[in-house]
């Protein structure tokens, strides 16, 4: 090692920014590095989302179509296989109510139940839901269960 070879130790010096607007001699002052006038040469400028320099943005350009029913009422689904699963698994025994579901994390406690009918129910359960397709309540049914519309 000799003073040639001399360098501070690892992360010990930092690389600080480029130091703006701050007078003539600095070689950044005046504009500093913004150029001349124009919406990004302010403060406080943001580009807005979407904004493809002043030309019409594409969400603009592109006419609007659809239409959202505010009436419509949205129902959680919950398949019959699902519910096999969990009588497998010991969690539910032979009743499945609103709240167990919940527990269950199936539905939030603000959402509708809808029991649908895929995969096979062996289990006999008696099941309390806000709505049944007619496979699923006919599958509860012929496995002796129970299909209760709260």
């Amino acid at each position: 090692m000799d003073l040639s070879n001399l360098k501070p130790a690892e992360g010990s010096v930092k690389r600080q920014g480029k130091r703006v607007g701050r007078g003539q001699g600095s070689g950044k002052g005046g504009t500093a590095t913004r150029g001349h006038k124009g919406a990004k040469s302010r403060s406080g400028y943001s580009k807005k989302l979407g904004f493809e320099g002043g030309q019409m943005p594409l969400q603009r350009r592109v006419p609007k179509f659809g239409f959202t029913n505010i009436n419509r009422v949205e129902y959680q689904g919950v398949n019959l296989d699902k519910l096999q699963e969990l009588v497998e698994a010991k969690k539910i025994k032979d009743t499945v109510d609103f709240d167990t579901l919940v527990e269950l994390r199936l539905a939030r406690k603000n959402e509708l139940v809808k029991i649908l009918g895929r995969g096979e129910l062996k289990a006999k359960l008696t099941v309390k839901a806000h709505k049944f397709t007619a496979s699923a309540k006919a599958a509860i049914e012929a496995a002796g269960g129970e299909a209760v519309t709260l």
